[in-house]
């Protein structure tokens, strides 16, 4: 008989490619609901999210930047990410860590958020 207590514990079923598709396109959605408070382009466009991973265990890992190291927001923006992604009911959960390598310049806009500021 075995005991279950010996037993390594089982993980999580692998993301099927539909299920990554799908929270792609709820993190992106969610993500482009956060704003810089003094540019009016959301964070998504605006460059500022250098990596997005989620986990088989559907836990996100974001790395972003900010315009500037010393922005006025910096201690609040990765909260407001966090609550952004944690609005998606089947995330467990999520970890929003600043980086500035590389910094961030507005090459790394989208043409979309260029059009919204007038940068063409």
């Amino acid at each position: 008989m075995d005991d279950a207590s010996t037993q390594p514990p089982e993980s999580a079923p692998a993301l099927s490619k539909a299920e990554l598709t799908l929270l792609t396109d709820q993190l992106i959605e969610k993500l482009k609901t956060v704003f810089d408070p003094e540019i009016p382009v959301d964070i998504y466009e605006l460059g500022l999210i250098y990596k997005v991973d989620v986990s088989d265990e559907r836990v996100v890992a974001i790395d972003m930047t900010l315009t500037a190291p010393g922005c006025p927001v910096a201690g609040e923006m990765p909260i407001w990410v966090r609550d952004a992604v944690m609005q998606i009911p089947d995330i467990a959960d999520c970890a929003v860590n600043l980086v500035f390598d590389p910094p961030w310049d507005p090459s790394l806009m989208s043409d979309e958020a260029k059009l919204e500021l007038n940068m063409f």
